[in-house]
């Protein structure tokens, strides 16, 4: 089944083909239709213009995919494209894992959606981005990495996620699709279907046409990242970033996942045994019930009903929240979770989670000072600071320099890797009072810049 995609600009285009080669030299153009005459190019397709110039769509013809010899077929076609760039569609609010609806892909020149609802088994085409031999191109890849693992238990072949690229040459991070859709191409992406309910059929044209948005240009959006990380001479950054990323998500599941519990850090030992014990119980109820966890007990309750510590039915059942009726049901299973918490033997109950001593005057202000240099070294390095890392690991790497650490804590995340490379000497220099912050211009987006001292005479 085809179908015709409608995309924003101007000018109505029909597809044909062209190798992708022909548009290399192009990268970094804005492909809007008027601008460049009869025809248009929009990642590595080839737009020939049908109508006037002013009207405001332009369609792009895609395969609609409703089965699973669909699928097969289009795997087959697409099984030496050099890049599948894909997203999904997915609803999370109401179920344990979330529920994918839809997949759109760009692979070379052939656009696709397929509809998982009705293509009941689409391992296939996880199986085709298993395979060595393209790059798989994603925005924010999270979900679609935990869709393909969970699938057939194995990652993508060459993952490159554009907003992870993107934090490596400047841009913001995270930054959303549109935006870097909007710097880089200078296209305004419609948000008007940000609220669909993708598990109702039959979509409208108009729901498709969104969908497909997601993957018409990552193509584009990847080429001009990649040049100009090549230009910065990154690449290697961005494959030890996406590395550890995806080495992170295939091992989420085995993590201590309990600990994700807001409010648990700072317990003790024995009533984070009881967080654990609860957790796990939720866990296995929200699996069951193909629910969201958090639906059937809020992170607060568990908390409060380890600080509490007891396994007297009364008592959990005053904690304000429990009285929901949904709950009741559930109070003596709650209070054996406890119980068998309690009687742990004291070696079996996990450990707090100390980085060290984060009340220390010097550390908290050190952390903030740390904060707002590693701000202005990233923009002067062209890199993205929310990529590179948060306020909390800045304390982590004073933390270990001035001796605060934990002997169990992890090395600081800013202590390995590029980011040692390109943050750790200017740290050590501030630290030593080599190297400090001044304001440059108050009314320049960056204010700030680092300034060189020599303190050799500092005490004379």
């Amino acid at each position: 089944m085809w179908g015709r995609l409608r995309l924003a600009g101007g000018g109505i285009f029909k597809r044909t083909a062209l190798r992708y080669t022909s548009f290399s030299s192009r990268i970094g153009v804005s492909p809007h239709a008027g601008s460049i005459g009869a025809f248009a190019i929009l990642d590595g397709f080839f737009f020939q213009q049908l109508t006037s110039p002013f009207a405001k769509t332009e369609h792009v013809q895609y395969e609609h995919i409703e089965n699973e010899q669909q699928l097969r077929e289009f795997c087959d076609a697409v099984s030496e494209a050099k890049y599948l760039a894909f997203d999904t569609e997915f609803v999370s609010e109401d179920t344990y894992r979330p529920h994918l609806c839809l997949i759109q892909v760009a692979a070379d020149d052939r656009l696709a959606i397929i509809d998982p609802l009705a293509t009941e088994d689409v391992s296939a085409f996880w199986q085709l981005l298993a395979k060595p031999g393209h790059e798989t191109i994603v925005h924010a890849g999270r979900e679609e990495f935990r869709f393909c693992l969970d699938a057939i238990g194995q990652r993508p072949a060459n993952w490159f996620d554009i907003q992870i690229a993107a934090g490596f040459v400047g841009l913001e991070y995270p930054a959303a699709y549109s935006t870097l859709i909007s710097k880089l191409i200078g296209k305004n992406l419609p948000k008007g279907e940000t609220r669909t309910d993708w598990r109702r059929r039959p979509l409208s044209d108009k729901q498709l046409e969104y969908a497909l948005q997601d993957v018409v240009y990552l193509r584009q959006i990847r080429d001009i990242l990649a040049k100009r990380l090549d230009e910065l001479n990154r690449r290697d950054w961005l494959a030890d970033e996406l590395e550890s990323w995806l080495t992170q998500l295939e091992h989420a599941e085995n993590t201590e996942q309990w600990r994700r519990v807001s409010g648990s850090a700072g317990l003790s030992a024995r009533k984070l045994a009881i967080v654990r014990e609860v957790w796990r119980w939720r866990d296995s109820e929200a699996a069951n019930r193909n629910s969201p966890p958090k639906r059937i007990l809020r992170d607060d309750l568990i908390v409060e009903i380890a600080k509490r510590q007891t396994d007297n039915v009364q008592r959990i059942r005053s904690v304000r929240g429990m009285e929901h009726r949904h709950l009741q049901r559930h109070l003596e299973t709650i209070a054996e979770c406890v119980r068998r918490a309690e009687e742990l033997p004291e070696s079996e109950c996990p450990r707090p989670m100390r980085k060290g001593d984060s009340s220390h005057p010097s550390l908290v202000l050190l952390g903030q000072f740390l904060s707002t240099a590693l701000g202005c070294i990233c923009r002067t390095s062209e890199l993205a600071p929310g990529l590179v890392g948060s306020v909390q690991d800045s304390r982590d790497l004073i933390a270990e320099r001035l001796g605060l650490a934990s002997r169990e804590a992890q090395p600081p995340r800013l202590s390995q890797g590029w980011r040692a490379k390109v943050i750790g000497p200017e740290i050590d220099k501030l630290l030593r009072g080599e190297l400090g912050l001044r304001v440059a211009d108050p009314l320049a987006d960056q204010p700030l810049s680092l300034e060189s001292f020599d303190n050799t005479d500092s005490n004379s």
